[in-house]
């Protein structure tokens, strides 16, 4: 309804609107007015009578332009009537000649042109309208030989050279002139009908002729600038001046006889009223004459101030009719206005009228359509209800889905472990090397590899999807790391006679990439194309720099190669391409992309005899995140690499062999996966005291037996590793004991999460057994110094040190205990233990594990501590701090002084 109202009103008005242009426009008679400048008076006065003349007569639409005494400029704006289609041009002329062309044009185009004060050359235009300026001339010579009393002599000032008036007014005057022998003309100053024009030359013939009588100029402003320089000489009284045109303005021809200046002037009207009169009369086809000729008049002392005041009453006449014409217009305006507005009520009366009867109408269908649409939106309420509840089913549905997809990915992993762990011993066993069976090991470590690669993909897939990768990239030689990951493929390509080679003219080559990515991304490529290509072929790995400060990546094979109609698709996840019939997950290349773009970086494929994927890097670090990049000293294997992290690599454990101590080290593995555990224990039982739990009662376990190191799978039965290590951390008993995290999880996140839960070292599954025990041993190794910094600074260990966190506050608690009671002889290791709120068994323990003596020998040596400091104050003797201290006899003090500082204590005493 408001949309129907709304278009109707719309139309009205633009009815209105189209209406009003019309009536205003329609019948209008363009007139063009080209003036050849508005810097004099003369010309002012034209345009103003003109325009007044035009304001009398409303059908007029006058146009005026301003050529500002330039030719071209006139000639361009005449041009411009021309295309306007003007209905009548006026021009008054800068020049005759240059302006002849236009006017003519002007004629043939159908459009009469008026030519006022000035001519062109030639008769070819509609009218013409000023004044005789032959009479003009004439009119002056007679004026000057009838007041004449002197010598006769007499200068003449023309206008510019080329203009009529100038020509014709010389013209007539000096017929006259020549006609009586008594008057001569001593000199002719051209000037360009402006005052600067006459000085200077006037001024060379004063001096000459000083006896001058008359000077006639061609206008007013001339004869001013001749009298001007005639009252430098001092002639101005003696010589009379006349000119030409008579205004009625400051400085005009009137004010200038009346103040003695002139002698006489000659009225030239400028006929602007009588101008549009005559193209009016053009327009309408009426009878006029060729030459119209305005009447003119000489201005002296004797008629001066009559001609002014008619002037003047002309100009107040002009000017009440501009008033009254001005109040026309608001008339005008008002009663269109008022006409619309009567217009737009008539036209309402209408609509309302309309729209009573409509609104009757649709108040009796709208109710009907009301309870159908009632109905409806009940319908589809229900309806988007339903779908609303059917989407949370499938997300939910997808989302355990894709939680099962992933649990179940990780859950590969442990068998991997179990079968890839073994397979690397038999690999290691000298009863099998040099065997056949050994070709089928490794063919089973092979596989085991490559199906690694494939559960890592499904995981990659998901975390691409759920955008939880981190770009790690760091400054990497990419000759180097091509070559490294070619090793991987070399005994393929021998064993099918492939082809296989890399082309870089610049080995040293660097760029910023996060190997572990990039490595996923050159095994899926050179996957494919070792897939794809047939025996005897070729595969070339090029590696090019561009200007443009990029580097170029190029994997080419001369295998089958993918359909041009499905080259764009061949990146989207689950494709296969229409000639593939070999399996594939259809992930591998859309993986590549995805890991190309964490780079900033471009993937494109080529395919024409065979397939060519090209990936373009950027140089330098400029375009990466300071979070996305690492430096080379940090450890960048902190998630597997399929690369090295089964390769065969045997650490040296030359100078951290622990298992050659008389002492084993307990270790407690905390797995619920009974292969695993069996596997660990065979492996490592030779070196460690094994003891298991499967995650129940692992808390308990460790708080009994307080083990040297720990190792713990994240995904058990009652609590996940991270809970268990942040409980065995935050515990007094055991906050030392290092723990080692095994799981499949190798995300960001859970590596994050492991560490904030306080655990040593995080390997992923499947992980290498000889990484593993390098860990343990590693960790143990560091336990070593952390004991030896205790046991060289027990007692010198500060509040605010930042060494050992738990275990310095531990160690701090503990000798503030042992110095207060120091010289209690009947505190005992018990009282220490309940203090410290744990039991001696796990005291003993602790403290054995941190320092690397029993409690008891710790306690004798705070004692024999405070005795040194006893005998440097020298305020007891021997016997008095040994029994002060709590032991049993002096002899027995002294023993155990000696062993501990090397003197006795009576030396000791006698040296401080």
């Amino acid at each position: 309804m408001y949309q129907f109202l709304k278009n109707i009103l719309m139309l009205f008005l633009a009815s209105l609107i189209l209406v009003s242009c019309k009536q205003k426009q329609g019948d209008k008679i363009k007139v063009g007015f080209s003036q050849a400048m508005t810097t004099d008076d003369w010309r002012k006065q034209m345009n103003i009578s003109i325009k007044v003349e035009a304001s009398l007569r409303p059908e007029v639409d006058l146009t005026i332009k301003d050529a500002d005494n330039n030719v071209q400029n006139q000639i361009e704006d005449i041009e411009k009537f021309i295309a306007d289609k003007v209905d009548v041009i006026i021009v008054s002329p800068i020049q005759s000649k240059p302006l002849t062309a236009v006017v003519e044009k002007s004629i043939k185009a159908g459009i009469p042109v008026l030519v006022v004060d000035r001519k062109i050359d030639g008769e070819n235009y509609s009218a013409y309208l000023g004044a005789d300026n032959i009479e003009i001339g004439r009119i002056a010579a007679r004026y000057i030989i009838s007041n004449s009393k002197g010598s006769g002599k007499i200068i003449e000032i023309t206008g510019a050279s080329g203009s009529s008036p100038a020509y014709e007014r010389s013209l007539g005057f000096n017929q006259i002139i020549a006609k009586n022998n008594r008057f001569e003309i001593n000199g002719t100053i051209h000037g360009d009908w402006e005052k600067e024009s006459v000085k200077a030359p006037l001024k060379t013939i004063l001096e000459q002729n000083p006896d001058i009588e008359y000077i006639f100029a061609h206008n007013d402003r001339m004869a001013l600038s001749a009298w001007e320089t005639a009252k430098t000489q001092g002639l101005e009284k003696k010589i009379k001046f006349l000119s030409v045109d008579g205004l009625n303005t400051v400085n005009g021809g009137i004010e200038l006889v009346k103040s003695d200046v002139l002698d006489g002037t000659i009225l030239y009207p400028t006929g602007g009223n009588e101008a549009l009169k005559l193209a009016l009369k053009m327009y309408n086809k009426e009878p006029i004459s060729k030459n119209n000729i305005l009447n003119t008049i000489v201005i002296d002392q004797n008629n001066a101030e009559i001609i002014e005041n008619q002037m003047d009453k002309v100009d107040q006449q002009q000017a009440v009719i501009e008033s009254q014409q001005r109040a026309i217009k608001v008339q005008e305006g008002e009663y269109a206005s008022q006409n619309n507005l009567v217009r737009l009520l008539s036209f309402f009366l209408m609509i309302i009228l309309s729209l009573t009867i409509y609104s009757i109408y649709s108040t009796i269908s709208i109710s009907r359509k009301k309870k159908q649409l009632e109905n409806i939106n009940q319908t589809v309420i229900y309806q988007n209800h339903e779908i609303q509840e059917m989407a949370k089913i499938a997300e939910k549905s997808n989302e355990a889905k894709l939680n099962f997809f992933t649990g179940l990915s990780h859950e590969f992993k442990t068998p991997i472990t179990l079968i890839m762990s073994y397979v690397e011993s038999l690999i290691e066993n000298e009863k099998i090397k040099g065997t056949a069976l050994i070709d089928e090991v490794k063919l089973i470590h092979k596989n085991s590899n490559r199906l690694l690669r494939l559960i890592n993909q499904l995981l990659d897939f998901r975390k691409i999807e759920e955008q939880k990768f981190t770009l790690r990239a760091s400054n990497t030689k990419i000759y180097d790391f091509t070559n490294e990951v070619m090793t991987n493929f070399k005994g393929e390509a021998s064993r099918r006679n492939i082809n296989f080679q890399l082309i870089c003219k610049n080995k040293s080559m660097e760029l910023f990439i996060d190997r572990g990515l990039m490595d996923k991304v050159y095994f899926n490529l050179l996957s494919n194309a070792f897939k794809f290509t047939p025996d005897n072929g070729k595969i070339t790995i090029s590696i090019t720099e561009n200007q443009d400060n990029t580097i170029k990546i190029s994997f080419k094979d001369s295998g089958i190669g993918i359909p041009e109609n499905e080259l764009s698709n061949v990146f989207n996840p689950f494709f296969r391409a229409s000639n593939n019939n070999k399996n594939s997950s259809g992930i591998g290349l859309h993986l590549s992309k995805e890991f190309v773009l964490l780079h900033h970086g471009t993937i494109e494929l080529k395919s024409k005899q065979g397939s060519e994927f090209i990936i373009t890097l950027l140089k330098g670090s400029s375009h990466l995140q300071p979070s996305e990049i690492i430096h080379k000293a940090e450890n960048l294997n902190v998630t597997p690499n399929l690369i090295t992290d089964y390769l065969d690599i045997e650490p040296d454990f030359s100078q951290l062999n622990v298992s050659s101590q008389l002492e084993k080290h307990s270790l407690l593995i905390i797995e619920d996966n009974i292969d695993l555990v069996t596997f660990l224990k065979a492996k490592l039982s030779n070196e460690y005291v094994i003891n298991i739990s499967d995650g129940s009662d692992a808390i308990e376990i460790a708080m009994e037996i307080v083990p040297d190191i720990i190792i713990c799978d994240i995904n058990l039965a009652d609590k996940d590793g991270y809970e268990i290590s942040k409980e065995l951390k935050k515990d007094l008993r055991t906050s030392h004991i290092p723990i080692i995290i095994l799981t499949a999880q190798s995300n960001k996140e859970s590596v994050l999460k492991g560490l904030q839960s306080g655990v040593d070292q995080y390997l992923t599954k499947p992980f290498s057994l000889s990484i593993l025990k390098q860990s343990i041993s590693s960790l143990l190794f560091n336990r070593e110094k952390l004991r030896y910094y205790y046991t060289n600074n027990i007692y010198r260990i500060e509040p605010e040190s930042k060494f050992g966190n738990q275990e310095q506050s531990f160690i701090t608690k503990m000798n503030d205990i042992i110095k207060f009671n120091v010289e209690n002889p009947k505190f005992s290791v018990e009282d220490l233990a309940d203090k410290l709120s744990i039991s001696r068994v796990q005291l003993y323990r602790k403290v054995k594990a941190i320092i690397g003596i029993n409690i008891s020998d710790h306690i004798n040596n705070v004692k024999l501590e405070k005795a040194a400091e006893l005998l440097k104050s020298n305020e007891m003797n021997i016997s008095e701090i040994a029994y002060s201290l709590g032991f049993s006899s002096p002899n027995y003090f002294s023993t155990a002084f000696k062993n501990k500082f090397g003197i006795s204590p009576k030396e000791y005493k006698s040296s401080n």
